[in-house]
């Protein structure tokens, strides 16, 4: 049986692969806290002799990249789990920035990114360029190593799931629903039941590559509201504002921001379903419970 360690394996995207790789028939060993992120003496202890597949889903720097480089050796392939803030416009805007980026269409793996830096990875700024830094060292080593770029990522377990935006007020039985610019704003969603599936992909075709990871579709605010409302059976009417400054949603981004998925796809990447599909779950166990707490996450944005 092959042999997957996931380090950050009880985060939202480790959990998924891990379930994702054991139906596969892997053998996964995702440790939590008890591998040490910054301790690289406790990662190879986890990886021992080796792995046909390492993914690192706790990898947000230059630092952190170079504590696998002496480990990637033992693997197969690698998969680092990078985010779509790299990504920067032809005036150097991105998603952290002030102003929002504007790109001309789906963003593709050769779109400019923002550039290397250091410092806190946990600030607006700090986040693009951190990641940015630990994708160079990785995939200037040579190795075989994927970068996946996800963009808003969602599934099950989340802890601040941005669904529950809707599912709140539907809950409370609210009539009408507000749209800030007509619903239009849209930021691709990732479930982490496709990013799972893109990872056992790339795990049977070492490489050394970046791909973006995001859904099949990419519903704008309109069409999520739509979805999660049918999900639960609701009906409302849609007040479709000009402005922006009522009805904001957690996929408010005007312009859009799509991501172009067409490299997974050519790689043989098959998702496990569209928003709707996915999102179904999720929007399940909201409705029967209790509000999420507002848990402390970093303020950068994916």
């Amino acid at each position: 049986m092959p042999r997957a360690l996931i380090l950050g394996g009880t985060g939202l995207i480790g959990r998924a692969a891990a379930r994702r790789l054991r139906s596969s028939g892997w053998t996964v060993e995702a440790p939590g806290r008890e591998v040490d992120r910054e301790d690289p003496a406790a990662i190879a202890r986890a990886l021992g002799d080796g792995a046909d597949l390492l993914v690192d889903c706790l990898c947000y720097t230059a630092a952190h990249a170079r504590t696998l480089l002496p480990l990637r050796r033992n693997a197969t392939s690698t998969v680092m789990i990078s985010a779509k803030a790299v990504y920067a416009d032809s005036e150097g805007r991105h998603v952290n920035s002030d102003e929002p980026p504007r790109f001309a269409g789906p963003v593709a793996e050769d779109q400019p990114t923002v550039a290397p830096g250091d410092g806190d990875y946990q600030t607006r700024e700090g986040y693009g360029a951190n990641k940015v830094a630990a994708e160079h060292v990785l995939l200037d080593s040579g190795l075989p190593i994927t970068v996946l770029r996800p963009s808003k990522v969602h599934g099950e377990g989340n802890k601040r799931p941005l669904e529950w935006y809707f599912v709140q007020r539907i809950l409370a039985k609210h009539p009408v629903v507000l749209l800030a610019s007509r619903g239009e704003g849209a930021d691709h969603p990732s479930a982490t039941a496709n990013i799972a599936a893109l990872i056992e992909t790339v795990a049977g075709k070492p490489g050394t590559r970046v791909l973006n990871a995001a859904d099949p579709d990419a519903p704008n605010g309109l069409e999520i509201s739509r979805i999660i409302a049918r999900a639960l059976g609701h009906e409302w009417r849609e007040v479709l504002l000009d402005h922006d400054k009522l009805g904001r949603h957690p996929w408010h981004r005007v312009p859009p921001f799509v991501l172009d998925t067409s490299a997974a796809t050519a790689l043989g990447h098959v998702p496990a379903g569209d928003y709707a599909t996915t999102v179904g779950p999720v929007v399940a166990a909201l409705a029967g419970r209790p509000a999420p707490s507002a848990d402390a996450t970093r303020t950068a944005a994916r």
